[in-house]
């Protein structure tokens, strides 16, 4: 049997999700179609890990969507969606037992500094007002299709303010020298580092610098803020918001050929053999890996698209443990705001080496970790007086797909909490460890348990993402967008690569509307 809609969505995590939702609000009859269960792909939550405790199963904390004018605009409060902050936004604890806290009022976090290294205050403000002067169009730039024509433009004179060409050379300096050249302490330096760090380009390579920028000053601005109830209440937001228009869900739905006519997407084709037409586009939130080559034939493939994708690079496996705490955390010194998130190093130089033995190839002895206090950010999380707890860890690709090998990077990250927090062990009531293959297993774009959609280094971003000569949401094939963290601008829960994807989609449906010729080539 086939039924037919205007455009069919694959994939309904949260890029199709905001896809599927802006494609209703322009009037399109939208089906959109979930392997899984339940909607959300890596925004999902659970109490599987222990009675009474909600475990973020993938991602947990949500600046970029915070600050993403899609999300916001979405208005998805009015679909039961409320945000939960942490008293502090980020700690680091260090070996002397300080912490290093960020804070949502940039005067609290330059004051810390200060007080651990004078004029580390008064650099951390001075590189906050340079900030706000780029902010809003440099934040538009990167969450926009490339190129970015109008953010831009107003970006330019902006820079201009700030130094023009100094400045611009700050957001491409390395993380590590960043650090070096504006803070003569630890405490900023190790901040900004630990940000950088949840991308996969090395601390020492350009873009780190922008990274660590970009996280830093949306905590102080937005704050890295969670859903109350858990993870899966923002996919459940959107999903709402989506069928209050009419759209179609369709889960446990598994696409497996998106079917292409004479050179045009024309609809899709399940595992249980029912197909469903697509009168105007197929956009696909969909790995590129999978898409490629996968649900779209070999043979149906532009030459240029089946070439690049011999290139194309994934970022690395997560390792990712949850754990359910009968108290919070015991730190052997307890920082003096308690921050939602926590990243785990010894020093920059320790992160930078964890990090660099993953991009060689070596499982590190030291993992560098992000870890969240859930209970400490939304207390709906788990019963008072404890806690809900995460940490992940980067491995190469293919590297942990024995489960011995994944227990073994828990054992250690477990270690390492042992030494910040003694007595940690004795207050797990329960663990969950997810290693690659049980992320892919739960979410297929988390190829090799990758959750970026393919690495994050400049070799493979903006007009080489997902492969040379894209850079935008088309695929080459007439009607097929991507709509995944494979297209620009990239892994984070934004929302920018569906809201690309269905501009795209609408521009290119509008053109071929008023193009009678190529409405009858599409036929």
């Amino acid at each position: 049997m086939t039924r037919a809609h205007d455009a069919i969505v694959v994939g309904a995590g949260p890029n199709g999700l905001v896809a599927a939702n802006l494609l209703a609000d322009r009037g399109w009859s939208v089906l959109l179609l979930e392997q899984q269960p339940q909607v959300g792909g890596a925004v999902a939550s659970a109490e599987d890990v222990h009675p009474g405790f909600v475990h973020d199963t993938f991602s947990a904390f949500y600046p970029l969507g915070a600050a993403s004018p899609t999300i916001r605009g979405l208005d998805l409060e009015r679909h039961g969606l409320t945000w939960r902050h942490a008293p502090a936004v980020l700690g680091h604890p260090l070996p002397d037992g300080s912490w290093a806290l960020l804070h949502r009022d940039r005067e609290r976090t330059a004051a810390g500094l200060e007080a651990r290294h004078p004029g580390d205050g008064e650099a951390w403000l001075t590189l906050c007002s340079d900030w706000d002067a780029v902010a809003d169009h440099l934040v538009g730039a990167l969450l926009t299709p490339f190129p970015p024509v109008r953010h831009g433009l107003g970006l330019l004179p902006r820079l201009r303010k700030v130094g023009g060409l100094r400045f611009a050379q700050t957001l491409l300096t390395p993380a590590v020298e960043l650090g070096r050249n504006r803070f003569g302490g630890e405490h900023a330096r190790i901040l900004l580092a630990g940000n950088a760090g949840h991308a996969d380009i090395p601390l020492t390579a350009p873009g780190s610098g922008l990274i660590a920028l970009l996280l830093v000053m949306l905590g102080q601005t937005v704050g890295f803020p969670v859903p109350e109830g858990g993870a899966g209440r923002l996919a459940t937001a959107l999903r709402d918001r989506f069928t209050s228009l009419g759209g179609e869900v369709r889960c446990e739905a598994e696409v497996t050929r998106v079917v292409v006519d004479r050179g045009r997407a024309t609809g899709v084709r399940l595992a249980d053999g029912t197909s469903y037409d697509a009168r105007r586009a197929v956009l696909a939130d969909v790995a590129a890996p999978h898409l490629f080559g996968g649900l779209v034939a070999a043979d149906d493939l532009p030459a240029r698209v089946a070439h690049g994708m011999r290139g194309f690079t994934m970022d690395p496996g997560t390792v990712k443990v949850d754990w359910a705490l009968d108290r919070p955390v015991p730190w052997a010194s307890p920082p003096e705001v308690a921050p939602g998130t926590v990243h785990v190093a010894d020093s920059v130089e320790d992160m930078s080496e964890s990090l660099d033995q993953v991009n060689a190839g070596t499982v590190p002895d030291r993992p560098f970790m992000l870890a969240g206090q859930m209970t400490t950010s939304d207390p709906s999380r788990s019963p008072a007086g404890t806690e809900s707890l995460w940490a992940y860890t980067h491995v190469p690709q293919g590297s942990t797909h024995d489960p011995a090998d994944r227990d073994r990077v828990a054992d250690l990250m477990q270690a390492r909490f042992e030494r910040l927090a003694p007595g940690f062990g004795d207050a797990v009531l329960s663990r969950r460890v997810l290693g690659p293959v049980d992320l892919e297993a739960r979410n297929a774009n988390l190829v090799g348990g990758a959750v970026g959609g393919g690495s994050a280094q400049l070799h493979q971003q903006l007009v080489f993402r997902p492969v040379p000569g894209l850079g935008r949401a088309e695929t080459g094939i007439a009607g097929l967008y991507l709509a995944s963290a494979s297209a620009h601008p990239g892994g984070g829960v934004h929302g920018a690569c569906g809201s690309n994807a269905a501009r795209a989609a609408l521009l290119h449906d509008r053109v071929r509307r008023l193009t009678p010729s190529a409405g009858r080539r599409g036929r």
